[in-house]
């Protein structure tokens, strides 16, 4: 069985029948092997809307995930239930919400089996506050870095830019009004009330017919003067010190704030083109409205209330108990744990945009746990991480399916790439099972790297048809068979069954 993609914009340069070249010597002489036409398609369901979080349910979520990530039933059951129960907090009575706080997950398995892209996926299905950091880059207080308050603060920052974008979203068509105004004030003059009689004047009439030529697009190349908003360089403050100091941040902006006070906006006139004018124009109105928003308040709410913290590689911060590493100074290891513990289970940080209270965050941990076990951690830390999944390994089965069922699997991007320079590529399916074979096998033999082994066996297949397809005839068809995956790996194989002898 051979798998041809079809049904992207690519495919339609696709041309089958052909001239073929087959990079094996035996497919010459093998007879001609039935093809079937996977059709897939990247563009998912769309949940990004404002009741998205209301409206997935765990089935669904977990049905979302199924399209991007193979297997890991037990963690994606534990996220969508995670997501669900922040939607259902929000409808309890105000007396019994202020004591429901969230289950945090903690996410144990091998590299490479699909802790962080469930997180990624996360992050994709929620409109809620999210971040995904990595444990390794804080450091205990009082060492030179970052805190771990600095978690917080970034994620504020991703919820003013949400905030932001949905007042945008919100306003944009009272925007569009005012631009529509602004532009004929600037072709027509200032509009001015009709006669008293109720009759149009002269000049409501010549701005009526150039509103109707505005909006049917025959004035675009029409010029017109704007004031176009310069930033002033010469008027910011900076104060010396960390820049990730909140107290440093916030005098900065208080006295950037004064400096600006009784100043008129620096604008500079320039002549465009109405097509380009109305951009620029829509801009300068939408932030008149937003001034008018309290985004910082709102924005606040949306993260105590849905904020959700995924803390990648929390194993490297967490040493065995008996071992001598466990007693050594590290700025980065039990310190950071124990910074860790007030917020995760609730305390106050400060921020630029005002107080965060982490009471209600969701906090999802993973760690791959190869030298050290859960039990290592702090055992407060432990008890705030009351959700714990076990992630299994993968096995050849496990990433055949990678290699096909997703959306956007392995096989599915290379025919597609390959598509762009007119070329066909197919994938037998013995192939494909090979591929997978030879990945579990190095896995095994070499490291334990779960799906990411399946990027290297591609690239080192794919070297010499990508590299050839550049310069093949528009409508060539390039095979992959087993015995083409066989010779690609041959050297690879070769390495790891001496590499065992070597001292």
């Amino acid at each position: 069985m051979m798998y041809r993609f079809a049904g992207s914009k690519s495919s339609a340069l696709l041309r089958h029948g052909s001239s073929s070249r087959t990079f094996s010597s035996a497919a010459a002489a093998a007879p001609a092997t039935p093809t079937v036409t996977v059709v897939a398609s990247i563009n998912a369901p769309n949940h990004n809307d404002r009741n998205s979080e209301k409206n997935l349910r765990p089935s669904e979520v977990v049905a979302e995930l199924d399209r991007h990530i193979v297997g890991q039933a037990d963690a994606k059951r534990a996220v969508a239930i995670a997501m669900r129960n922040r939607w259902r907090r929000k409808l309890l009575a105000e007396d019994l919400r202020k004591e429901v706080t969230p289950r945090n997950v903690l996410l144990v398995g091998p590299t490479g089996c699909g802790k962080t892209e469930v997180a990624r996926r996360m992050a994709q299905l929620t409109d809620a506050p999210f971040i995904k950091v990595e444990a390794t880059k804080f450091t205990e207080v009082g060492y030179h870095g970052r805190d771990v308050d600095q978690i917080i603060r970034d994620l504020m920052d991703v919820a003013m830019q949400l905030t932001k974008k949905v007042w945008t979203d919100r306003l944009k068509k009272d925007a569009l009004v005012k631009v529509e105004e602004r532009i004929l004030d600037l072709l027509t003059g200032p509009a001015h009330s009709g006669a008293a009689t109720g009759g149009k004047t002269s000049g409501e009439s010549a701005r009526d017919s150039f509103r109707q030529m505005l909006r049917q697009g025959l004035l675009d190349d029409q010029e017109i003067d704007v004031d176009v908003p310069q930033s002033d360089k010469n008027g910011d403050v900076h104060v010396g010190g960390d820049g990730s100091n909140p107290n440093v941040v916030v005098m900065t902006d208080f006295l950037q704030r004064v400096s600006g006070q009784g100043k008129k906006p620096n604008t500079e006139r320039k002549k465009l083109a109405i097509s380009a004018a109305r951009d620029v124009i829509l801009q300068i109105e939408l932030d008149k409205l937003l001034e008018q928003v309290d985004m910082k308040k709102e924005a606040v709410t949306s993260v105590e209330e849905s904020g959700i913290v995924f803390i990648d590689e929390i194993d490297k911060i967490c040493s065995a108990r008996d071992s001598f590493s466990s007693r050594s100074p590290d700025a980065s290891a039990e310190g950071v744990q124990r910074d860790l513990l007030p917020l995760i289970e609730g305390t106050t940080i400060s921020t630029k945009y005002g107080n965060v209270n982490t009471n209600y965050i969701l906090f999802v941990a993973s760690g791959a746990f190869h030298m050290v076990k859960p039990s290592d951690l702090l055992p407060e830390l432990q008890g705030r991480l009351p959700v714990r999944v076990e992630l299994k390994g993968l096995t050849e089965e496990d990433l055949y399916r990678i290699l096909t069922e997703p959306v956007a699997n392995l096989i599915y991007q290379q025919t597609e790439l390959i598509a762009t320079e007119g070329v066909t590529l197919e994938f037998d399916d013995d192939a494909i099972r090979e591929i997978a074979r030879m990945a579990a096998t190095l896995n095994k033999s070499i490291e334990n790297i779960g799906a990411r082994r399946l990027h290297t066996v591609m690239e080192r297949i794919m070297e010499e048809l990508s590299f050839e397809a550049a310069e093949a005839v528009e409508g060539t068809v390039l095979k992959v068979d087993k015995q083409l995956v066989e010779k690609r790996l041959l050297d690879v194989v070769r390495d790891v069954d001496t590499s065992k002898y070597i001292l």
